[in-house]
């Protein structure tokens, strides 16, 4: 006999309806929500957790950072200040899911579209805006310093932020600067930890400063200057706080008023349709930019530039884009650039050196080189040959009884220039006149292949300006001697060079390779053939004050006053100590560094 089935325990179909309803049961939170892996989010930048599906069972969701928890099937949530945070999904006191996030500072590239031409930027503020600031109070006076600072966008707010105390300016992102193609001005971005106080924050400081803002329906605010400019908007997104800033209006027609001009640049809201539809990288993965990144040192502020070239010009403008930074260390700054070139920058020989380097009286206060082969100096004058600028050119000195192509033939490629200080004579004319007055020389030379061109020049330019010269010949030499504001002009013509010397005639001085010395001095091939330099040296010139013994006609007590008077009255002027900036052709482009140093504390 077949047995038969057993009967279910009289329990469980009463078990399996509950477990049916508590399925069915809007409140259940069987489901586990899922939060993703463990991963590193950017600060500012919304991510979403749980589902969208309107059918979804609600949770609560507790996010870690001290704010209020929120409840929904979904939610999209940003972190304001770098850290790690744990994610949790609740049901009531149940916990579902969780998930530890890693929250970094938005780098300020991210926030800058990816087409943007120019960008100016730190990208930290802590350890970098300090000495910055504190450089350039030093460079230019600290009342100086603070009103031009005061005045830069967003820049008032970053200075407070300088003080200490609580802020809303996030010191691990950055600040910057930059301009869009399709916007004809300025833009300004600043990494902030609360974007809400933050736009409250900056229109304090633009009300503060007399301008009008008026907050928008959209959290953005119109803010009308008060010189009654074009408006700027000011708005936020995705812990940047923005300001676009347009091109100041041209000036009035004649019955016009400037409140005619003061109205709304359709431009402004341009910046902001770009920042919002960001998604990607922006700018920071800029090929160009991180081709040129490995070929500059690390710096406190950097800038990119790539600009667009028309067609047209890139025959004579094969420049592609510019990045540099400058490293501040204490009482100096450091310029480190490269420039980006499709093809060899100022053709593929070197300039000549310059023979006035070589052999001149030492102690220059400043120098200046320009070393260029002819050819890539004619190209830079009047443009590629056939171009239509260079037709233009050609046919405009023809005009004036000139023949340009003859005379770019007859520049040898070599242009120097120095300047020397006189320290007797200035203090002489300081004590009869009771002012400072500049006294010294300048020599300047450039190299020739041909003369007849440049002479023709000369005595033209001479007679066409109505100036009194005189006009001596002594063997294959021509000099033109006269005065320009009370002081001796001499420019000597001769088949090898032409040389300019104008003020106090120079004397008692050592003369030698100066451009060796300066080689000796800056490193590198500064000064060198090929490479286009420039130096100031006030500390020269301090020297040659302090060092001036006698001057005839002059009682010592009064030149010690003097010199006691003009140092104070020259440090007050500025620290600088010396300048200094060299450019040179290097393959794939050319490179640019410079120094500014102050003098010591």
């Amino acid at each position: 006999m077949a047995s038969r089935p057993r009967a279910l325990p009289s329990f469980l179909p009463l078990l399996l309806l509950t477990v049916a309803v508590g399925l069915m049961s809007p409140g259940c939170r069987s489901v586990r929500p899922d939060l993703g892996p463990e991963r590193t989010l950017e600060a500012g930048v919304p991510e979403s957790f749980g589902s969208q599906n309107a059918k979804a069972p609600s949770v609560t969701w507790d996010f870690g950072d001290g704010t209020p928890p929120r409840t929904a099937a979904g939610v999209r949530h940003a972190w304001d200040v770098a850290g790690r945070y744990t994610v949790r999904a609740l049901d009531g006191e149940k916990e579902l899911a969780r998930v530890v996030l890693t929250v970094v500072p938005r780098p300020v590239l991210r926030a800058v579209p990816e087409d943007a031409q120019t960008v100016l930027y730190v990208p930290r503020l802590r350890g970098n805006v300090e000495g910055l600031v504190d450089f350039y109070e030093r460079l230019v006076g600290s009342r100086n310093a603070r009103s031009t600072l005061e005045e830069a966008p967003l820049v008032p707010l970053l200075l407070r932020s300088l003080a200490g105390g609580p802020t809303v300016v996030d010191p691990e992102e950055g600040f910057g600067f930059f301009l869009l193609p399709d916007f004809d001005g300025v833009v300004a971005l600043l990494g902030v930890t609360d974007m809400r106080a933050a736009l409250e924050a900056v229109s304090r400081e633009l009300r503060g400063a007399g301008h009008r803002v008026l907050p928008q329906e959209d959290g953005s605010a119109r803010v009308d200057p008060v010189d009654g400019g074009r408006s700027m908007l000011l708005f936020a997104d995705r812990g940047y706080v923005y300001l676009a800033v347009p091109d100041s209006p041209d000036a009035p027609e004649p019955g016009e008023t400037v409140k005619a001009l003061a109205v709304e640049s359709p431009d402004v809201n341009v910046v902001r349709r770009r920042v919002e539809a960001l998604s990607g990288p922006g700018v920071s993965e800029n090929a160009l930019l991180a081709e040129l990144r490995g070929k500059v040192r690390d710096g406190s502020v950097f800038l990119f530039s790539a600009p667009p070239v028309p067609e047209a010009e890139k025959e004579d403008m094969p420049v592609r884009g510019f990045f540099g930074s400058l490293a501040v260390q204490a009482d100096q700054a450091e310029l480190d650039g490269f420039l980006s070139s499709s093809r060899p920058l100022l053709g593929t020989a070197r300039g000549p050196a310059s023979a006035l380097l070589g052999r001149a009286a030492a102690g220059p206060v400043a120098a200046a080189q320009l070393s260029v082969p002819p050819e890539e100096l004619a190209r830079l004058v009047f443009g590629s040959p056939d171009s239509p600028r260079r037709q233009r050119t050609l046919e405009r000195w023809r005009t004036q009884g000139l023949d340009a192509e003859a005379l770019l033939k007859a520049l040898r490629g070599d242009v120097a220039m120095l300047v020397y200080f006189d320290a007797a004579a200035f203090f002489k004319s300081f004590i009869r006149d009771q002012r400072p007055a500049p006294k010294g020389t300048v020599v300047m030379e450039a190299g020739l292949t041909s003369l007849p061109p440049v002479l023709q020049l000369v005595q033209k330019q001479l007679q066409d300006n109505g100036l009194v010269f005189q006009k001596e010949t002594q063997g294959s030499t021509t000099r033109f001697r006269t005065r320009l504001q009370e002081q001796p002009v001499t420019l000597s013509l001769s088949p090898e060079r032409a040389t300019l010397e104008a003020g106090e005639v120079l004397s008692g001085r050592e003369t030698g390779d100066v451009g060796a010395t300066l080689r000796t001095r800056f490193g590198g091939d500064a000064f060198g053939p090929g490479h286009l330099s420039l130096m100031v040296d006030l500390g020269r010139l301090r020297s040659d004050l302090a060092g001036a013994r006698s001057v005839p006609g002059v009682g010592q007590g009064q030149l010690l006053a003097s010199q006691v008077f003009v140092g104070a009255l020259l440090e007050r002027l500025t620290p600088l100590e010396y300048g200094f900036l060299d450019f040179a052709p290097a393959e794939g482009g050319g490179r640019l560094q410079g120094r500014v140093v102050l003098r010591e504390r």
